[in-house]
């Protein structure tokens, strides 16, 4: 009886170690990969699952989105130019089973893919389609890296090219460049006022020349407009009929 009162208390402690080290919480977001002597039995979870020692084991995995940080790449592109191009990827797992048995580190291989996937995109690009075309450049990074890791069970859902570092004779150039874009536009908006003035001057010279009078008063508005000017200098005014007989005189054969 003395040794079933001392073994009692032993079982019980046993008891609670053994459940104590079998029970496991899953979160919301968590699912347990388990494995019964080696062999894939399950998915569990989320809740209070039980998970035996020694003959069960199990692998954790997280459901939520990770964003992961693509370390910096030097890239040279289709037209010779040396560039450091890092990115952000955003990735999550749709399937736990495939995410700890295809592949050993997803989260390792996500990342390896991702560099080697960014230097290779980039580099069939050249330098103004990167700098002026980053959306096309970010979906077709994230189309051919999700089609890499769709056999671990691994969908990415976005990726961003984050910073473009350029050398800085190539800086300078693209300043120069831009420049050079402004001093052309420029030119074109002065040359066409130019043009749109030429052509309403032509339009009020037709108009003028259809009603004399009108040549009269428009003499005189600028009489009036240099008369009110401060300046020293003294305007005679004449009638253009006085001045036609001299007109006549220089014409050939008169």
């Amino acid at each position: 009886m003395l040794q079933l009162l001392v073994s009692l208390p032993g079982l019980i402690i046993i008891v609670f170690l053994f459940l104590f080290i079998s029970l496991k919480i899953l979160r919301e977001y968590e699912r347990g990969v388990i494995f019964f002597l080696g062999r894939f039995q399950k998915v569990k979870g989320p809740g209070l699952i039980i998970v035996i020692p020694g003959i069960q084991s199990m692998a954790k995995v997280s459901l939520r989105t990770i964003v992961m940080d693509v370390p910096p790449q030097d890239v040279i592109t289709r037209d010779n130019v040396s560039v450091k191009v890092n990115a952000i990827i955003y990735f999550r797992v749709i399937d736990t089973q495939k995410a700890i048995i295809q592949v050993e580190d997803y989260l390792y291989a996500t990342s390896q893919i991702s560099q080697t996937t960014l230097r290779s995109i980039l580099g069939q690009s050249q330098l103004d389609d990167l700098l002026s075309k980053r959306e096309e450049i970010n979906a077709k990074l994230q189309q051919v890296i999700d089609q890499q890791t769709e056999p671990w069970g691994v969908k990415v859902s976005a990726v961003e090219v984050k910073n473009l570092d350029l050398p800085q004779e190539m800086i300078r150039a693209i300043a120069k460049q831009a420049e050079a874009e402004r001093t052309r536009r420029a030119k074109v908006i002065h040359a066409e006022g130019e043009f749109q003035a030429a052509q309403k001057l032509a339009e009020a010279a037709t108009v003028l020349s259809q009603n004399p009078a009108a040549i009269q008063l428009r003499y005189l508005q600028t009489l009036t407009e240099i008369a009110g000017d401060k300046s020293s200098t003294t305007i005679f005014p004449v009638p253009i009929d006085f001045l036609e007989p001299f007109l006549r005189r220089r014409e050939p054969g008169k």
